[in-house]
Formats: structure tokens, C-alpha cells, sequence
């Protein structure tokens, strides 16, 4: 029998909001069209909820409710970096991860429970990750199926995890007293439908013969697979598919805001060495180098600079990486009075190729001192990481040459 997993993320856009504006947690927070335009709620805080605010709610409705909560425009670019990072701790879990959609997934994780010793530990560990690593909370819900997974994982929200039963009679019964809206293709029409005919638990499904649910549903396959459903039946799948890296990068969240622009380069060097390593763990090629620092008061400041051609050994990474920093941080800037404080800084290798960058000079039988030079960069790269995976050499092996 296999286990999968089904994460959703807590009132996701409202969540991902607060890292931007902590100033706004715990109070109503509406994410969608303005209080005044015509259009709707994507999602609000828990605090919103209270107030009967819901999705798709029209935005002037929500605003009557609670003329008091923030408003704000969705801000896709935070959302999907958010998804993003969520998304690489899932794959620490387990290689089969199926994205539903931003913020919600299947994962089968029948080949990892060993690792944790049961599925709750596995659960607990993956929602404290994301709550560390992310700045915001998922739900979880473990189950032999699909459908008993997504019912799971809306049980205890927000932040909870539940682990669904898994023998047969046991699952008809915790559905029983369910309102047949939990299971899937139930919408509010089929819903009202068998409501007239007092069809409104799962428990009632159950004891409807399937040629009665037919003659209300007007389809044998649609009673099947409600009959199916009441009881708990679905498909067991995780259709997962193997995702091609779009980027490699890695961020650090300082403790305090940092003013101090050497620690802070020091911390860049040192990002720039497991991007390389963890880059260098394909045999791949990146056309673009790209750093993100965000300030104390949460302002994001983003640049990226082309490599002269596409690299991976860490001698031009480490290169770029200096090179875009003092355009971002000058070192006259540490002169000045009110210097600037950090409170996260990250480094990124973007637009990868598979192939390496094509000789300069085809036509010379021997390549050029630059195609050397480069491919010597990678064979030294290679060989030191090779030394770190045994502990042999320091991480920041390159610091001091990069001074």
C-alpha cells in the first residue's frame, strides 16, 4: 500500500505578503483587487476570515465586512520565489512531487517514511522546514490515496497535519458523518441536487444504491465514482515528473541586520561556493550570474550579469559574483554616514545549458589559450569539490585569492 502525502500552504499569498510587511501580522489582510474596483479576493489572512471575507469573494463585499482590513495587490514575483524554495525542501523528502498548483502538491512518500520512522515524524519534520526555511506554515494531510490526502491536509488548518486512517471499514466511517462537499467534482450544483433528495453526508452516499444515485446524477460513471469517493476510494498516484533546474542559487538570512559590508561579502563568497558546488553536481553550463540582497527595511534589490561565456568552475562564479557586488555595494558607500543594513543576502546561477560554451576558435585544431584556461578552471573546480565531499579542504577554499 503506498503513503502520499498532500501539502497546502496556509493562506498562501496573505502568508507570503507578511515576510514583506511583518508590520501587517495579525490583522485582516486581503489579497486581490482594491476595496473600490470591481473584482475579487485571491486569498486573505485568517484574521480576514473571521469576518466571512473569503476567495473569489467580490473585493467590495470583503470591504464591507471589514472596512478595516489592508488591501493589497497580488505580488507574483514574491509568491513564486516563496513556491520556489517550498517546492526544493519537498524534493529533500522524496524525488516524486507532483505540483497541483503554487502552493499545494502531492508527494509519495511510501520509500521515505524508513528515514523518519513513521509518516507523522516525516509530516512534522517537512511542515517545521518550511516554517523555518520559508517564513510560512502548510498543512499536511497523510493517506493511502489522493482524495484521503487533500481531506487530510484540510483537518486541522492552519499549520496542522493529519494522518488519515488506512483500513477500509475505518475510512468509510471517519467519512460517514463527512458533508459530501469534501469529495472532489462536488461543486455547489451536485451539491444542491442531492440535497433535495436529503443526500448530504458521505454516510448517506454510502447507503444509496448506485442505481438511485444514478437516476439522480443522470450518469453511471458519475455515480460510480461518487459511490467510490463516500467510501474513499481514488487513485493512489503521484504523477511526478522530473523537473529541469531553471536556476541554482542559495540565500542566507542574517540573524541581526547586518551593516558591516565585509561580513557581508564574506557571506556572498561563501553562498557563491555551495552554489558552485551544487551547481557542478551536473555536468551543466550557466549564461547568467545573479545576486539578491534585501535591505532592513525589506526593499529587494536584484542584478544579474552575463558570464563572457557560459561557465561553472567557481574562478569566474567567485569573479562575477565580486565583480556585480561592488556595483550593488561600493566601497565607498562604507564611508558614509547611515551605511546601510542587510537582512538577506543570495546568489544564483541562471540560463543553464547542458553543453559547454563552443570553442572560440573552432577552426584551431588545439583551441585557444581561453578554451585552456577555462576548461583547466573547471578540472581544478571539480577536483576541490571532490576534496570537500571527503573534508578534505575548507569550504571557502578560494577567499583569499578572491581578496
Amino acid at each position: 500500500m503506498k503513503t502520499l502525502l498532500h501539502v497546502d500552504m496556509d493562506a498562501f499569498f496573505a502568508s507570503a505578503e507578511l515576510l514583506a510587511h511583518p508590520e501587517w501580522r495579525g490583522k485582516p489582510l486581503v489579497v486581490g483587487s482594491g476595496p473600490h474596483e470591481r473584482g475579487v479576493v485571491s486569498t486573505c489572512s485568517y484574521e480576514a476570515r473571521k469576518y466571512g471575507i473569503h476567495s473569489a469573494m467580490p473585493s467590495r463585499r470583503a470591504y464591507q465586512l471589514c472596512p478595516h482590513a489592508i488591501f493589497t495587490r497580488p505580488n507574483m514575483a514574491l509568491y513564486e520565489e516563496t513556491s520556489r524554495k517550498a517546492f526544493e525542501i519537498f524534493e529533500t523528502f522524496t524525488p516524486y512531487v507532483e505540483g497541483v498548483s503554487i502552493d499545494e502538491a502531492f508527494l509519495d512518500i511510501t520509500g521515505s517514511i524508513h528515514l523518519y520512522g513513521n509518516a507523522r515524524t516525516l509530516g512534522d519534520a517537512l511542515r517545521k522546514k518550511i516554517e523555518k526555511e520559508c517564513s510560512v506554515t502548510c498543512s499536511v494531510g497523510i493517506a493511502p490515496n489522493r482524495l484521503l490526502a487533500k481531506i487530510g491536509s484540510e483537518e486541522n488548518k492552519p499549520n496542522g497535519l493529519t494522518v488519515m486512517p488506512f483500513n477500509e471499514n475505518e475510512i468509510a466511517s471517519f467519512l460517514a458523518p463527512k458533508p459530501i462537499s469534501i469529495i472532489w467534482g462536488v461543486g455547489g450544483k451536485t451539491n444542491s441536487l442531492l440535497k433535495r433528495y436529503g443526500l448530504t453526508t458521505c454516510g448517506a452516499i454510502q447507503r444509496t444504491s448506485l442505481s438511485a444515485l444514478e437516476k439522480i446524477l443522470g450518469s453511471r460513471n458519475a455515480a460510480e465514482t461518487l459511490k467510490s469517493h463516500s467510501f474513499g476510494i481514488s487513485d493512489d498516484t503521484v504523477y511526478w515528473q522530473e523537473r529541469e533546474e531553471k536556476s541554482v542559487s542559495n540565500e542566507n538570512t542574517f540573524g541581526e541586520d547586518e551593516c558591516n559590508r565585509e561580513v557581508v561579502r564574506t557571506t556572498l563568497l561563501e553562498l557563491a561556493a555551495k552554489v558552485g558546488r551544487r551547481f557542478r553536481g551536473k555536468k551543466r553550463w550557466a549564461r547568467t550570474l545573479r545576486i539578491k540582497m534585501r535591505t532592513a527595511d525589506f526593499e529587494t534589490i536584484a542584478r544579474q550579469i552575463p558570464f563572457p561565456e557560459p561557465s561553472r568552475d567557481d574562478f569566474t562564479i567567485r569573479a562575477k559574483v565580486l565583480e556585480l557586488f561592488e556595483t550593488m555595494w561600493p566601497k565607498t558607500e562604507t564611508r558614509r554616514t547611515g551605511s546601510r543594513a542587510v537582512r538577506l543576502i543570495g546568489v544564483g546561477l541562471a540560463n543553464i545549458q547542458n553543453t559547454p560554451p563552443i570553442s572560440s576558435r573552432q577552426d584551431d585544431l588545439f583551441g585557444c589559450e581561453e578554451d585552456k584556461m577555462r576548461e583547466k578552471h573547471e578540472r581544478l573546480s571539480d577536483a576541490l569539490d571532490s576534496l570537500h565531499e571527503k573534508g578534505l579542504v575548507a569550504g571557502n577554499y578560494l577567499k583569499d585569492k578572491m581578496r
